[in-house]
């Protein structure tokens, strides 16, 4: 009787030994339990194919229903066991409400224990003799290696999965077996003929076919700069240079550009893999560059990269005074259009070449507030209202600067952070946006903040739509605007168009932590409770430590009657967000609702102690009276809270459900 053959994956440092069960890096084996080897397995053997989660667990568990936590605990694992960090993607990329892929090339290899004599497939290395790989796509039973090469040729492998449940070909006539010679060269032919058969069909669809989510035509991301030289220090120019020629090319209307917070998380990495950041993004084509700045003068270079081919679509150098830089930005944007072949109208070429500064310094000043206020914290945003204040100072009709200045008191209200009322801080978001506009009609963020003080500030829920529809119309690849309107929608209780402004969103920014989790809110508005769960646990997959997640998720699990687990999230969420109001009174509020009223007495102490610090809102205090059954104190709070947003959050809100067929309720309601 034949000995069996050994299967080998062979990728960067590790192999893959399929009837040992191991996996070795550098010839030592790296433990993993049964589960997560038989995931791994699963990924390599279907390398650059997106796998469905339903799908994996199908085959992981293929007679028993297990949660889908089991599924994201086992990847958690096999990253750490290849070494990849959170934000590192060399090996596993999540495709968000998907799964996941392997984009790793891999190499078969199979071995006769007879002979001992090793043989190797014919995948692609992802780095060899300065050939890049540019795309993995399954096609069933076979893979096709795209290789960008100089010979250009499509290498064709098999992939080798012993566990029979997912086993995607049957196996031919292996060397050493009792097969006789006629036999042989019969499955050798057959061999051959398929073999054929399927290079003559993958030509024909490979181009059709994405190995990850498809992108949308002509799809675009801008990666913020890297610094090199001594004035790497000046970390905020290399994020401020992509968010110019994010500004630039969001005029072209013929391609779609991811929004800086989008690209915003590869700020500072030196070692960003383009093609992965694409496929991470989804887009078609990635620009990336890098700045070194001497003295008065600064050298940029720049490539557009073309993630489906795997090839630089242009490339260029730029060395000019830095007072020049205005003029390397035109460049640049000029270029990569001319480079996607985009005939571009007379008022793309006018708004490709707009400058709304000349001024140098207030350019490097509006620079450092967009750096700052995408750290989307307390601290960052109130550096970044004294960055826009400076460069307003310095060019007082910079319509850009007061835009971001909107910006970032848009997003100090709409988040409540720091110790400032959310009416003031709303009324300087309307005052800066008004001036923008004042400026330049056609700044679509402007208009976007504006929505926000209208509704917040004048009660205008008419005026704030027509802002939100004036920014969409005039960016509608700007993902703030969806996400804000999308709020505005379900506030409306209008959930269907709600959700689909914010799924439209999740198109534009699909690695956003906040949009991805608003999901979730969305879901948990429309009482879809189990379907908002599942949501907020893929969020927190992508970033464990984003407190919004757990309090949404802490919130749904209330819903749901599972009151330890809530508790869990949202004691999470307070202890990550250092103690937000509306956080700790939702965690008083499940504590209410499981029975362990001291302990929410104790809760709403804590929010009057904090009161003395910083705005507690009275809804805040409201929500937990409601979860205490105390009424009469709960109507007394939410008679103190802020009008204008008061009815919207009783129209919404599920915890509020106790108190609708109180005759008070709609007293406040109508008021």
């Amino acid at each position: 009787m034949s000995k069996p053959i050994a299967h080998f994956y062979d990728f960067g440092p590790f192999r893959v030994d399929t009837l040992k069960r191991l996996l070795l890096r550098d010839g030592r084996s790296v433990p993993l339990t049964s589960k997560v080897f038989d995931t791994l397995l699963a990924l390599v053997s279907r390398g650059g194919e997106v796998l469905e989660k339903n799908e994996l667990m199908r085959v992981l568990w293929p007679d028993t229903i297990v949660e889908e936590n089991n599924l994201t605990q086992n990847i958690s694992v096999l990253r750490k066991a290849l070494g990849e960090s959170r934000h590192e993607h060399r090996y596993i990329v999540t495709i968000p409400g998907r799964g996941y892929s392997f984009v790793a090339a891999v190499r078969e290899a199979c071995e006769d224990e007879e002979t001992g004599h090793e043989e190797r497939g014919s995948g692609v290395p992802a780095m060899e003799a300065g050939r890049s790989v540019a795309a993995v796509a399954s096609t069933g039973d076979y893979v096709r290696a795209h290789d960008s090469g100089r010979n250009g040729h499509a290498a064709i492998f098999k992939p080798s999965s012993p566990p029979e449940r997912w086993k995607p070909f049957r196996d031919v006539a292996r060397p050493g077996s009792a097969s006789s010679p006629r036999r042989r060269v019969l499955a050798l032919s057959l061999l051959l003929l398929f073999t054929v058969t399927t290079l003559s069909y993958l030509w024909i669809i490979s181009r059709a076919r994405s190995p990850l989510r498809p992108a949308a035509p002509g799809s675009i991301a801008v990666l913020p700069f890297k610094l090199l030289g001594d004035e790497a220090r000046d970390e905020y120019l290399g994020s401020g240079m992509a968010d110019a020629l994010i500004t630039k090319l969001s005029n072209i209307r013929q391609i779609s550009v991811r929004p800086t917070s989008a690209v915003i998380r590869y700020a500072g990495r030196q070692s960003t893999d383009p093609l992965a950041a694409g496929r991470e993004l989804g887009v078609d084509s990635v620009l990336e560059g890098t700045i070194q700045r001497a003295g008065d003068r600064v050298r940029v270079t720049v490539q557009l990269i073309s993630v489906r081919e795997s090839r630089a679509l242009w490339a260029h150098s730029f060395d000019e005074r830095f007072t020049d830089i205005f003029t390397v930005q035109d460049s640049i944007s000029a270029q990569v259009a001319q480079a996607l072949t985009l005939k571009l109208t007379g008022e793309e070429q006018r708004l490709l070449a707009k400058r709304y500064t000349d001024n140098v310094e207030a350019y490097q000043s509006y620079l450092r507030g967009r750096y700052f206020m995408n750290r989307r914290n307390e601290e960052g945003l109130l550096k970044a209202i004294s960055c826009f204040t400076e460069a307003i100072e310095l060019e007082p009709g910079y319509a850009l600067a007061y835009a971001g200045l909107a910006d970032a008191y848009s997003v100090l209200g709409f988040y409540q952070f720091g110790a400032r009322a959310p009416e003031e801080v709303f009324q300087k978001a309307r005052a800066a946006a008004t001036r923008a506009i004042e400026l330049d009609e056609t700044l679509a963020e402007a208009h976007a903040s504006l929505a926000l003080a209208r509704l917040d500030v004048d009660e205008d829920e008419a005026g704030a739509e027509r802002e939100y529809l004036r920014s969409i119309e005039l960016n509608p690849n700007y993902a703030p605007a969806h996400h804000w309107y999308s709020d505005f929608l379900a506030m409306m209780d209008r959930q269907d168009e709600a959700m689909a402004e914010i799924k439209r969103a999740l198109e534009l920014d699909p690695l956003s932590l906040v949009i991805n989790a608003t999901l979730g809110e969305r879901l948990f508005y429309a009482r879809r409770y189990d379907d908002a769960a599942a949501q907020l646990r893929k969020t927190l997959e992508m970033e464990e430590s984003f407190s919004p997640a757990h309090y949404l998720l802490g919130l749904t699990y209330e819903q749901k009657g599972m009151y330890t687990e809530a508790l869990a999230e949202l004691n999470r969420a307070r202890e990550l967000s250092g103690g937000s109001p509306w956080m700790v009174a939702a965690l008083g509020h499940t504590l209410a609702m499981a029975g362990r009223r001291d302990e929410a007495h104790k809760v709403l102490v804590e929010l009057k102690e904090l009161a003395r610090r910083r705005p507690v809102s009275p809804y805040d205090m409201a929500t937990v009276y409601t979860g205490l059954g105390e009424k009469t104190q709960a109507f007394e709070w939410l008679q103190k809270s802020y009008k204008p947003q008061l009815r919207r959050q009783l129209r919404a809100d599920p915890r509020m459900d106790r108190l609708r067929l109180d005759p008070r309720f709609q007293e406040i309601y109508s008021s």
